[in-house]
């Protein structure tokens, strides 16, 4: 079986250079990889602690452990990786202590020995998931410690398939997983692992980071005047068809951060508005606060934003690739998203707490709102007590790695 992962990851490679004649981000996956081997740092007589992170939202969960490693150990060696190219393109965007952050190379035999024998990592994070296997095993060779945070698992995956064996194999050689739930914990019980413990989300401790980051803003004061306000968070088209209907027939006063920021979709969206909108980047202070809907057309408001916020809703839950839900609740606002969440716990954990909202179709979000809007200091409440019951999961990661 590991032959014909190893052929499998061949091919993966050979592919993703096709792809990228043809896809910008596949020719980034590429690039980045060129000549990696040629760049790496010296770490003699180092401390190497690694992280190695799918992408910008795995990254987000390893920053608070990140952070007590390092305020403990502040001569250590952080290295990070990353497989897609949004963590590599954006990681700079966050306060970081890394040291070195890099693409992982292909999960070759030949590289994963180059790259473990360089930085000989005493501690090895896998952060949610990913499990590249010959990188596990080479840093199980060198007696890295290995361990899996914020880790999320579910029957489907190939581990607790017939034919996973080999997968099996790989998280064996795991010293203890850090699971988001009982549901995982059980399921890598059923494959005798025993070194797993519920932890929780780390992503909680890292929105908490945020929210005490936030800063005022002089436009979004203006616009939003002391009012809360409906935000309307990294929305794709699919979830300004049903609001953009509501806003025009109503007189909430909103502000739409969509996923997309390019020019023509920010212009799609002021046309089909029929109410007052502005653009953030436009708006002058005083005459533009008359405007319904405030549009930022901008990347990074969107936290900022949230902080004037009484009541979310959050896009992406049409394609089954939901944002961040906590980023607003952090703020004890109650979320509204799409029906497609079932691989974001965090979304049907805030439906069980009464304080989400998965919706279908335009007059859901309009129940939705009502409901929300009769009740609105109770859903606050419920979801302040919510975030606050479920930080922490960094501190208790790393007091049961220091302890044992």
């Amino acid at each position: 079986m590991h032959l014909l992962y190893n052929i499998g990851i061949h091919s993966l490679g050979f592919v993703m250079r096709i792809l990228g004649l043809f896809s910008e981000k596949s020719k980034s996956w590429v690039n980045g990889r060129k000549s990696i081997f040629q760049n790496l740092p010296s770490t003699e007589s180092k401390n190497v602690i690694w992280f190695h992170c799918a992408s910008l939202g795995e990254f987000d969960q390893g920053l608070p452990l990140m952070e007590i490693i390092k305020k403990n150990n502040p001569d250590c060696f952080l290295l990070i990786t990353f497989f897609s190219p949004s963590g590599m393109q954006h990681y700079h965007k966050r306060d970081h202590l890394a040291d070195h952050v890099m693409y992982l190379p292909l999960d070759t035999v030949k590289n994963a020995k180059k790259f473990i024998n360089h930085f000989k990592p005493s501690e090895s994070y896998f952060v949610k998931y990913e499990f590249w296997s010959n990188y596990i095993f080479q840093a199980k060779i060198i007696h890295s410690k290995l361990y899996n945070i914020s880790g999320i698992f579910r029957e489907k995956h190939r581990f607790f398939k017939w034919y996973g064996g080999f997968f099996r194999k790989t998280l064996h050689s795991f010293d203890w997983f850090f699971v988001q739930n009982e549901k995982s914990k059980n399921l890598l019980k059923s494959i005798n692992i025993e070194c797993v413990s519920v932890s929780g989300d780390s992503r909680y401790d890292r929105v908490i980071d945020n929210k005490k980051k936030v800063t005022g803003d002089p436009k979004l004061d203006d616009f939003c005047n002391g009012e809360q306000v409906l935000i309307i968070g990294s929305s794709w088209p699919a979830d300004e068809k049903n609001i953009l209907n509501i806003l025009n027939a109503t007189s909430i006063k909103a502000i739409i951060a969509p996923h997309n920021v390019d020019s023509n979709h920010i212009k799609n969206i002021i046309n089909k508005l029929t109410c007052k909108a502005v653009k953030y980047t436009k708006y002058q202070l005083s005459k533009d606060s008359v405007a319904q809907v405030l549009i930022l057309d901008t990347i990074g408001q969107l936290s900022n934003a949230y902080s004037y916020g009484k009541i979310a809703y959050v896009g992406g839950g049409f394609s089954g690739a939901l944002h961040n839900i906590l980023e607003p609740a952090v703020f004890g606002i109650p979320v509204i998203f799409g029906p497609k969440h079932h691989r974001f716990p965090e979304a049907q954990a805030f439906i069980d707490n009464n304080f989400g909202f998965s919706i279908e179709n335009q007059k859901d979000i309009e129940d939705a709102l009502v409901k929300i809007e009769n009740d609105l200091d109770s859903y606050q409440k419920r979801a302040n007590n919510f975030i606050e019951e479920n930080t922490g999961a960094s501190q208790k990661i790393y007091d049961k790695i220091t302890s044992s």
